[in-house]
């Protein structure tokens, strides 16, 4: 029978950014802003503390992502505690296209089995990566929320993910707006079909895409346009858009984050500074780094 780690476990998950302009469902970067997240099986009874982000509004007891994703993660384990005490350190901005919901769902899986005694032994990391997946409905957030870095990720028989590679030039700027904007709404805009030329030209993009952040950072701006949902997007997240588009006309490789509303733009060291200061009035920016480790449990 399995048994419990004495005191506290500590797990930080960065923030993710999917879709990255072609790459609709497929693709997904991790980066430098972390939620830190600490667990601890007790006696009896549920305990959620949440600070920073989301403080005040989500909800403190089973409905809350991460205990909802620690009990899955338990059943998988064949377990079961007799008391939970979660406490979040948020960072990432909800609603806005970052993978706080990934982010969740990644640290309360990963906290679940770092809570068993020999759970890695018990559940494998493509097993967790799977399970989390599920709990989110998609991959492309959850798999460079878990693994970091670059990651093409979909399902055949079950999700997959492979890791590629970012060249070490690759940085971004992100512009945060005031307002969010829910996922099933962004989704609920995109048409159940395309042209097939928005298909295939998509397709090619979303190849160059990956060889631009690989080695050729000079063909992001032509690897980064997409086809397929940004458009579709632009009732919800007006101002968003109209960012996307003066950026790019500028020539700056620059795309809606996930689900939007948030603007990701690829930049590098030296221009990070120059592309945070154009960030619109009421907004936040930041200057954010690949995530290169993904989870880490410790």
């Amino acid at each position: 029978m399995a048994t419990f780690v004495d005191g506290p476990v500590r797990v930080s998950v960065p923030a993710t950014s999917a879709n990255l302009g072609p790459g609709f469902d497929s693709l997904g970067l991790a980066l430098s802003m972390r939620d830190e997240l600490e667990a601890e099986v007790i006696g009896s009874g549920l305990e959620v503390e949440v600070t920073g982000t989301g403080a005040g509004e989500v909800p403190l007891d089973e409905r809350h992502l991460v205990v909802r994703s620690m009990r899955a993660a338990f059943d998988l384990l064949g377990v079961r505690p007799s008391g939970l005490r979660l406490s979040c350190r948020n960072v990432i901005p909800h609603s806005r296209g970052l993978g706080s919901s990934s982010a969740a769902i990644v640290a309360g899986v990963v906290l679940a089995r770092g809570l068993v005694a020999g759970g890695a032994l018990l559940v494998d990391d493509l097993a967790l990566f799977r399970l989390a997946a599920r709990i989110e409905g998609h991959p492309d957030n959850v798999a460079p929320a878990f693994h970091g870095g670059f990651v093409i990720s979909g399902r055949d028989d079950d999700f997959y993910a492979v890791s590629s590679a970012v060249d070490p030039r690759v940085e971004v700027v992100v512009f945060v707006p005031p307002t969010p904007v829910s996922t099933e709404v962004a989704r609920g805009l995109l048409p159940a079909t395309v042209p097939h030329a928005d298909a295939a030209a998509d397709a090619g993009r979303t190849a160059l895409l990956v060889a631009a952040l690989a080695g050729q950072p000079e063909q992001l701006l032509r690897g980064t346009r997409d086809y397929l949902h940004q458009d579709y997007r632009r009732a919800a997240m007006p101002e968003s858009l109209a960012l996307v588009d003066e950026l790019r006309g500028q020539g700056v490789a620059a795309t809606v984050s996930g689900a939007g509303p948030t603007v990701l733009s690829f930049t590098d060291a030296a221009g990070a500074a120059v592309l945070a200061a154009r960030c619109p009035a009421g907004w936040a920016s930041h200057h954010l780094a690949v995530d290169r480790e993904g989870a880490l449990l410790g």
